[in-house]
């Protein structure tokens, strides 16, 4: 796992990703492939338990044909990463205060977590129920689907038809790139043409260059 992080990009502390991860719970599953083969890239849901470990552990669950279950049993060592409030930043927007707008370089705003992590699979039924049920639990808070228990409807037939995935996480790397290390006065600039534009992601842009600047 090596994702270039500039120190400007850094989060503060575990609190700062640990926190901008609890509303996020879909990310990609890399799986190293067999020899020969190239990686598993699996999408998935997933739950982030950060109380459990020194970095927390990953619950998610895939199905039973799911091609990628040969070279996970071959090698567990696993990177989940998950990326969201994304933008494009024009040129003009981050040029520097004495050059001309036009020399401006285009780039991207983005925060992404990646955990590494060492992955344990869950084939005993009642871990699998327990597992469905924490997963059900975070994403339908309010209810309105009945638990999964083994040999009981309406869910207790499907259990064998899914393996669960506890994954104990070793390493993190977290980075987000809000142009920190640029003067507050191109930072007022891209903040001001943030606010303007209201894109689909650029509340949750500006919202972090904002955080970063008053705690960077």
């Amino acid at each position: 796992m090596a994702m270039l992080v500039h120190p400007w990009d850094a989060p503060a502390s575990d609190a700062a990703w640990q926190a901008w991860l609890a509303d996020h719970d879909f990310g990609q599953l890399a799986v190293n492939g067999l020899p020969g083969e190239p990686p598993h890239i699996q999408p998935t849901h997933f739950v982030y338990d950060a109380d459990a470990g020194p970095r927390g552990r990953v619950l998610l669950h895939l199905a039973r044909p799911n091609p990628l279950w040969a070279a996970l049993d071959a090698d567990p060592d696993v990177v989940l990463s998950v990326v969201d409030d994304y933008v494009f930043v024009p040129g003009p927007w981050g040029a520097a205060v004495d050059a001309p707008p036009e020399h401006g370089v285009p780039t991207s705003f983005y925060a992404a977590v990646q955990l590494r992590c060492t992955a344990h699979v869950v084939d005993d039924p009642a871990e699998k129920a327990a597992l469905l049920n924490r997963q059900v639990g975070h994403f339908q808070p309010d209810g309105g689907s009945a638990a999964t228990a083994v040999g009981e409807a309406p869910f207790g037939r499907l259990l064998s038809g899914i393996r669960g995935l506890s994954l104990e996480v070793v390493d993190v790397q977290a980075k987000f790139k809000y142009a920190h290390h640029k003067p507050l006065e191109v930072q007022d600039r891209i903040a001001t043409n943030l606010k303007e534009r209201g894109g689909p992601r650029d509340e949750a842009a500006l919202a972090h260059q904002l955080r970063g600047r008053l705690t960077g």
